[in-house]
Parts: C-alpha cells; structure tokens; sequence
C-alpha cells in the first residue's frame, strides 16, 4: 500500500507502524530484517496457534495496534507492511522481548509432545477430517458460519488434547462475501482475492520440493489442484486450490468461491473435496484410521475409498466392499431438514462424472446414483450427498440430542425395515466451543487470580470448576464483564461512525457516535445467518410494545445486531432493511446499531460484551448452535427457544427459555410465532428488565450475577469442543463394532 493510500507521510508513516518499501516474495512471503530479540515472531505468525494460545495475539498486536486493526489482525500482513522502526522500538523494550521469549518456550513445549494415542487412532493412523469450510481465524476467510467456525473448534481441541489428525479442505480464492450496508439499508456484496492478504498458508511440495498436484476428471476435463498447508498448533490443515496455470480459465474457478456458483460447481467442488482430499493423503503417505465427514459435501470420499478397493482385487463387487468402507468412514450431520442437505439432479451428476469412474465401481449408472436416494428404487429422486454418506459410513451423528431424535425421524425412509424412528441408527454428539479461543483475556485473567495459573485444567471436571467458579466473589464477575461491555461499546461507537451517513436514518452508520451506547443500559445482542427459519423479524412483531422498552427513561434496553443474507435471498434482505430502517420517534436509532460483515471479530466483540443473547429460531430447526455457548463462556446469558443445545443447557437459573417446545409446522407457523413473541416480550418485562436493574446498596445486580455464575459454572464444561472432542474419541473415532452395538441401540 503506498503512502498515499494509508493517508500517511513522514514521520507519522513510521510512527504507524508501516513500511515504504514492500518487496514480497512469492507464497505469501517477504523481506524483512527481523530484529534477532523477535525473530520468533515470524516463525509464530505462520502457525496460527496463536490465535488461542495465551498472550499469542496481544503479543502482535502491541506491535503496531493500528496497523494491526488495518491488517484485519493477520500477522503475516501485518509483517509485510511494518516500519522498521517499529520494530527495533519494541526490540528495545525489555519488557515485550521478556513476552516473545516466554511464549517462544511454551510454543516450542507444545509442538515438541509426543502425539497421544487413541486406541485405532495413533500418529500412524490419524484420524481424517473433512470439511467444506473452517472457521480457524478471521484472517483465514474460508468459512461463511456456524459450520465452518465448529470445524475449526474442533481442530484447536485437537492439537490442544494432541488427537493424532490431519484436515482436508478447500482454499477458495474469493472466500465467503464481504457485506457492505448501503445508506437505505439494502445489503450489499463484493469479494476480494484472499491470495493476496499474505495468508499463513504454505505450499504443500514432495521431496524434490515440486508443488503436489491431485487431478480428478470432472466435466468431461482433467483438473488439477494443488495443496495448501496451514498449521493449527500440532494439526495440519490441507486445502485444495485448482487456481493451477495448467487448468482451463474456468475450472482455475472451481474453488473459486465458497457456497457460490449453481449446481454444478457445488457438484465438482464436492467432489475436489471427497475424492481429491482422498487423493492427496495417499500422496502424502497418511493412512488413516478413520475419516471424518463432517456434514455431507464430503461424501464422495467413501465412493473414492471404494473404488481404491476394487482396484485391488478385480475379482470383488461393489456390495463386497461397502463394509470396508463403512468400517473407516464416521459422518456428522448439521441439517435438521430434507431441504437444506446437498442434492442434485442424477443427469447433472452424471455429467460431472465421466463413465469410466463409474464403471470402476463394478456399478451401472442407476446402481451409482441409488446410493444417494433414500429410496434407491425412485429414479426420479435427487442425488442426495447425505444418503449418501449415512449409506456409506458405519456410524451417523447429530449435533445435539434434539438433532439426533430429529435426525432419526427425518432419515428413517431409508431405513424400511426399522418400524420407529428411534431405532434409526443415527446417535447425536452436542457440539462445543474452543474455550481458549472464546474465553476472553479479562476472563481468563479473573480466574488466574482466583482459580490459580491451572484454571484451564479444571473445566475437565464440571463439579469442581462449579465449586470453584461460585466461589468468585460477585464484584470481581461483574468487573469483568461491564470492561468487555464497555469494549463492545466502543466496538460499536468505532465501527457505526460515517463521514457520510446518507439521508435516511439507519442502524449501521451515524456521523457522531460519541453518546451512542451507554454501559449502565440492559444490552441485548442477536447475530446470525439471516434466513426464514432464524425469524429476524419476531422482535418485531409487536412494534409499539418492543418501543416501548427502548424508550423506558428508567429501565431502558438497547440492542446490537449482526448476521449475514445470502446474495440471492432478497426476502432476507428486506426483514434486514426494514430491521435497519426503524424510526418511529423513539430512541431506536440511538439505541439499535447493526455491524456490518459479522465474522470472528465481530462475533468476538458481542459474544463477550452483552448482557443478553437472544435466539429465537423455529423449532426443531436449529441443528445446535453454538453462539450462545460462547457467551455463556462469558457471563453473558442466554434467552433463547428451546431448541439445539438450549434445552441440554438450560437449567432455570443461568440463563432464560423463550415460549414452549411445541414445534413448528406449515399449518401453525403463525400461531407459533404469535406465541413466542409475546412470551419474548414478557419475559423481557416481567423478569430481564427488572432482574438487570435491581441494585443492591453497592450497585450490583445481585440475582443478575447469581445468573452469570450459573452460566458460567455449567455452560462452559458441558459445551466446551474439549468435551466434545472426546465424546468423539469415545464414542465414534475408536468405537469400532462399539459404535455400531450404540447405534443399533438408539
């Protein structure tokens, strides 16, 4: 970036923190005269460790903070564009050298443990997990929501428990959407080629130092893809890019955008993905012991392990294989309904598949597209990824214990000779959040004072971090939070300010926002995906009755928003421009704020900075959710309907439920939303409002805070990915004919 395009010059370019000279090498690398006392910091920004290791982030930013924020907290970029000066400031002082060093040592601890072993799962044999996105770190924008932020959890608690892993995805070049709020309040699109954000990724080469290259056939065409490496702690994570010079102009674009494109890109990318990332640990020489499919976009894997099968021995089917093939392959399902699983057109599939791949199989055409139908018998169904891989793997999952009884009943067509719905082979595991990384650094400094230097150690155990979490005394929670509130506020004042914020009043953008917030107001946040199912506009139902709480001169509640529409979804679109444009002279516009392009900073900043989360999704649809674990992780506390992981979570005294379990369906859909509406708004009223501001002599919420402890006492062990990962290792990785016996019986 020149100096022209940062709005600096002089003295003030260095004083930022930038460099005049960007003279970059290839692969994302640079050239820079390091400073030998932080030398370490180089090598620590291609390890994306330290995005939950402790001190690992402050330790880059303190570098230059605002080039830090500018650099969208990517070291690597951050790197590339520093002043020296900069450097040798921070090489003077003895204190931050004394902070590299240290976590140099705990870095250099961590990576030198030997790997665990898990029965089946060993170093030799890791375990395989797939994956159509991975929400590691915002500076990695491969990832578009809950999904991909589960997937990345998953791993940290991986390298953190030392799990024997390695991950397979895809490196999409122009990621998920950018998300820009027009001055009307319509949203917005662009993308941006993340190649060229200096990423923490590195070239994946054989032993002669040559690029590793996969090629499958798709479309009639040859394609290749080569491997990108990027380390996660202990755990690597390969992803397939076909941006290769050697491929046609359009299929260069097969990983070209995350959940873009129509059918048909979705059909080659989900085979890049199960079939290629097949392909590439066999040309890494890892044989694992299980693969993991996590949601179905991978299911073409088990078709590729097949086929591996029968090419070593001509004289077996198709049917003698699937055994073996189910005895490797594990899949967890994310989809509570038919519609939102992955399924295509059989012609459509057919063309992406060239002939000769399916005579390999030893299957006629119509045999090959029944393995993805629940009736394999009704030619005219779509191919379905998710039949597919229930079909295919020896054990099938939800991820929360409502998913899993909702995923019996959805997937028992396939099962014509089980009678009841719970007899479907299909268990659940409750999704988790990485503690480490949602925790923030005012928490995890309160229970260093009062837990001791081993506090993480403790969440193993839920009864003694209960007994040790209520131990805390009140004041010392409360401080905690209202710091993280009052950074949330300024969060909000920094990233709604406009120079020009257009004519119409909207949410998102304000000329002066220096009264705008206060952290004596009751905070409600609610961020996610904007889609039917999420209801975005149920708040909204009773207009005049949700005014009439903003704008109590007493009690007032002031609300921050965030979430994505998809592209095409111009109903979503405009539940979010008439959510934006609210002004019925109240103190909405002063009271409301929407935050453009929700990711993991953004998420960040609200998950630990309310007071109150809200979820209000259409039951039984929301597959488990994990926002409202993170606030929990927090002090925040939940409000939410009764479903996913709320109702494992919810006790009565850590957080508050929204409406009944009755669920939804087409004929009482507004009924429904009827009812939990007014059972929002009053339990808003009636127990929110006023448990927020009850003040004791000292001017604590007293009841409030018991709350908080509650949350924090049982949400955090029981939703951590630490608990969940090793329900995974006990219960499906190294299950073998276990996982089977408990799959026959719920």
């Amino acid at each position: 970036m020149s100096e022209t395009a940062t709005g600096q010059s002089g003295d003030m370019h260095l004083a930022s923190g930038y460099r005049k000279d960007l003279n970059y090498r290839v692969d994302f690398g640079f050239d820079l005269d390091m400073p030998p006392q932080l030398g370490f910091l180089e090598e620590l920004s291609w390890n994306y460790f330290w995005s939950w290791c402790e001190g690992g982030e402050a330790v880059f930013r303190d570098l230059a903070p605002g080039l830090w924020e500018d650099c969208e907290q990517n070291p690597r970029q951050m790197l590339s564009r520093i002043s020296e000066i900069a450097l040798w400031q921070k090489a003077a002082d003895r204190g931050y050298v004394a902070r590299v060093a240290d976590l140099e040592e705990r870095f250099r601890e961590y990576l030198s443990a030997t790997p665990n072993t898990f029965g089946k799962v060993t170093p030799e044999n890791p375990v395989a997990y797939f994956c159509a996105e991975y929400g590691v770190h915002n500076s990695l924008p491969i990832y578009s929501g809950g999904l991909g932020i589960l997937a990345g959890d998953h791993l940290k608690s991986a390298s953190d428990m030392n799990v024997p892993l390695v991950a397979v995805g895809l490196m999409y070049r122009y990621g998920y959407f950018r998300q820009k709020i027009a001055h009307d309040g319509w949203q917005e699109e662009s993308y941006r080629n993340a190649l060229e954000d200096f990423l923490a990724l590195k070239p994946v080469n054989d032993e002669n130092g040559e690029r590793i290259l996969v090629s499958i056939t798709m479309r009639g065409r040859r394609v290749h893809a080569q491997a990108w490496l990027a380390q996660l702690g202990r755990i690597k994570l390969y992803l397939l890019d076909t941006n290769v010079a050697i491929n046609d102009e359009v299929d260069r674009f097969v990983t070209g955008h995350l959940y873009g494109g129509d059918n048909e890109t979705r059909i080659v990318q989900e085979k890049l993905l199960g079939i290629g990332g097949v392909n590439l640990l066999r040309k890494l020489g890892v044989e694992p012991s299980v693969y993991h499919l996590n949601e179905g976009h991978s299911a073409f894997l088990n078709v590729e392990l097949a086929r591996e099968f029968l090419e070593e021995d001509e004289t077996l089917t198709f049917e003698d294989v699937v055994p073996r093939v189910r005895e490797l392959c594990v899949f967890t399902t994310h989809t509570p309904v038919d519609a939102g699983n992955d399924s295509f057109p059989a012609d459509l599939v057919g063309s992406c598949f060239d002939e000769s791949y399916i005579e390999s199989l030893r299957l006629e055409k119509e045999e090959f597209f029944a393995l993805g139908r629940t009736d394999p018998e009704d030619e005219n169904e779509w191919f379905g990824m998710t039949p597919l891989a229930i079909r295919l793997s020896r054990s099938s999952n939800g991820v929360s214990e409502k998913h899993g009884q909702v995923s019996r009943s959805l997937w028992k067509k396939m099962f014509t000779d089980i009678e009841e719905p719970t007899e479907v082979p299909i268990t659940h595991i409750t999704n988790g959040v990485h503690p480490a990384t949602w925790i923030s650094p005012a928490f995890k400094d309160l229970y260093r004072r009062h837990l001791g230097q081993d506090w993480y150690s403790l969440i193993n155990s839920r009864e003694i971090w209960r007994s040790a979490v209520n131990a805390i005394p009140d004041d010392a929670v409360w401080r905690a939070h209202q710091l993280l509130k009052n950074l949330l506020i300024a969060y909000v004042r920094d990233s709604t300010l406009r120079k020009d914020a257009g004519l119409k009043s909207t949410i998102h953008e304000r000329e002066d926002t220096r009264k705008l917030f206060s952290d004596e107001i009751l905070t409600v946040g609610f961020a996610r995906r904007i889609a039917k199912y999420k209801r975005w506009d149920l708040i909204l139902h009773d207009l005049d009755r949700l005014l009439k709480m903003v704008d109590d001169p007493k009690r007032p509640v002031q609300f921050v928003f965030a979430g994505k529409a998809h592209p095409q979804d111009n109903t979503a679109k405009a539940i979010l421009q008439k959510l934006m444009s609210i002004n019925h002279d109240s103190n909405w516009q002063n009271r409301a704020v929407f935050i453009e392009d929700y990711d993991q900073e953004v998420a960040r900043y609200l998950v630990r900075g309310v007071d109150v989360w809200m979820n209000v999704p259409r039951r039984p649809l929301e597959a488990s959710g994990t926002s409202g674990q993170k606030v929990a992780m927090n002090g925040g506390l939940n409000f939410s309907i009764l479903d996913g992981w709320w109702i494992e979570g919810y006790n009565g005294e850590n957080g508050f439920a929204i409406g009944d379990r009755h669920e939804a369906d087409d004929e009482n859909d507004s009924v429904n939303d009827i009812n939990d509406a007014d059972s929002l708004y009053s339990i808003l009223e009636d127990q929110i409002i006023p448990e927020y501001y009850d003040r004791d002599e000292k001017g604590l919420p007293r009841k409030w805070i018991a709350r908080m402890k509650s949350s924090l006492a049982t949400l955090t062990p029981a939703f951590s990915s630490d608990r969940m990962l090793r329900d995974y290792i006990e219960q499906i990785y190294d299950a073998g004919e276990t996982a089977r016996t408990r799959s026959e019986q719920n």
